[in-house]
């Protein structure tokens, strides 16, 4: 009989704590107990853009595509009709650190359409096999075009919208800017001369070194039976013999670089600006939320700093639209700026912004803290409302930290945390020495050249 390392892990909201089983192969089982009659079932790969080169660039999100184009035991598109005939929602995405694959969909009588929903989840899992004439034959993008279309050709079309957009390539340019060496400088979603010659045998090769037991942690979230949905998910995450061939890669966290501005033109008609900071590793708790709550006081919503103080109380008008937003990473987060302006007004937009970052490190005010506490708090218990959610939030933990133990502590740390906490925060990580400003303008008329 398999060995299996269980824990017991409270879950903030949930009626039962949490069940972590680690199997022999290293595999990760979590089961969630919510009442209500949906269930998800998921797993998360921890790999992702993290785990590409610039040869590579973009496999993870293909490979995640094509995972849905059948297996050993059935056709492409069994998977997706069978399952949204039980009305449920199938979907992936793939992201720097993590792919995950999810279904959502009423467990159903005794529990047996959620039992379907795991059978055809561990085959996809397990047994995919890639065929070309899903994928599409390679080719070569800078001089041809494919008649017949196939996934190789909707992956290079997403590429190309993407491209296509001025955020993403006001994005693209902070980001990679952002980093030395480390490959979360790369885009998730890939290059389309990479992804049109890509073969076959690659992607494979790629799922095969990847997709490995302890690279894997499988989700059960839902109104079910623990014992007998435990036992099916042994059953079915039958990996065959796949051994753990990868070690968990370890890369340098790049150190901060000075100010640097870079700027671009594009055919857009107004101006695009992206401030970028890089942050604390997602195992510094504390300083996660301290920035979570300091971009909501600067810049989420029409009550926040940037909005008010920029463009509702302006009496120049410089910027359509500011904001702010923070992406938490294994390695480390991402605080981001963003603004429409007009493009003739961009160094008085760079000043307006530069003044409110330094406001925000010498000041906040106990409406602006109580504001965003209780925005972090409510956006906490609302996650843990649904299936898929809290689902995403036990993914999050287990692929960037390898444990949800620390999620028991999450409404602790909010609760302590105070003002001169986020200060402090802010000044070590807001910091205008240490910025990568991206700027996109309307490319200049022929009088200006």
């Amino acid at each position: 009989m398999e060995k299996l390392n269980i824990e017991e892990v409270n879950y903030p909201y949930l009626e039962k704590p949490l069940k972590v089983i680690e199997r022999e192969n290293g595999h990760k089982i979590v089961l969630g107990y919510k009442s209500g009659g949906l269930c998800n079932i998921s797993s998360w790969v921890k790999t992702g853009s993290i785990n590409e080169n610039d040869a590579i660039n973009g496999i993870s999100h293909f490979l995640e595509h094509v995972m849905f184009k059948g297996t050993k035991t059935y056709k492409a598109g069994y998977f997706d009709k069978t399952l949204e005939a039980k009305g449920a929602i199938v979907n992936a995405a793939t992201w720097k650190d993590y792919t995950f694959y999810y279904v959502t969909l009423p467990c159903g009588k005794n529990g047996e359409d959620f039992k379907l929903a795991i059978k055809l989840h561990a085959d996809m899992m397990l047994n995919p096999i890639f065929p070309e004439e899903e994928l599409g034959l390679p080719f070569d993008f800078d001089k041809e075009i494919p008649e017949v279309k196939r996934e190789r050709s909707v992956v290079i079309e997403e590429i190309g919208m993407c491209e296509d957009n001025p955020w993403t390539k006001v994005y693209n340019q902070c980001n990679q800017n952002m980093y030395t060496n480390h490959p979360y400088k790369r885009d998730v979603i890939g290059k389309r001369q990479i992804i049109s010659s890509i073969p076959q045998e690659k992607i494979m090769e790629y799922y095969l070194k990847f997709y490995t037991p302890k690279n894997i942690t499988t989700i059960a979230v839902g109104d079910f039976d623990e014992d007998i949905i435990l036992k099916l998910l042994l059953n079915e995450f039958d990996f065959k013999g796949r051994e753990n061939t990868l070690e968990d890669p370890k890369y340098e966290i790049d150190q901060r670089k000075k100010k640097q501005v870079f700027e671009q033109n594009a055919n857009v008609n107004t101006g695009f600006m992206m401030y970028g900071f890089l942050g604390p590793k997602a195992s510094e708790a504390k300083e996660i939320i301290a920035l979570d709550m300091i971009s909501i006081i600067l810049g989420e919503g029409i009550s926040s700093r940037l909005h008010q103080n920029l463009i509702e109380k302006a009496s120049n008008s410089v910027f359509n639209m500011v904001s702010s937003c923070h992406y938490q990473f294994k390695d480390g987060s991402n605080f981001f700026i963003q603004a429409n302006f007009k493009p003739e007004k961009k160094d008085i937009a760079l000043n307006l912004i530069n003044e409110q970052i330094n406001k925000i490190n010498e000041s906040i005010t106990d409406r602006e803290f109580n504001k965003a506490k209780k925005k972090i708090l409510s956006s906490f218990a609302c996650d843990s409302e649904t299936v898929s959610s809290i689902s995403e939030t036990i993914g999050d933990y287990m692929t960037k930290l390898n444990d949800i133990k620390p999620i028991e502590d999450y409404l602790k740390i909010v609760e302590k945390i105070s003002i001169d906490d986020l200060l402090q925060i802010s000044k070590k990580y807001i910091n205008l020495d240490f910025v990568t400003v991206s700027i996109l303008l309307p490319n200049k008329n022929e009088k200006d050249n």
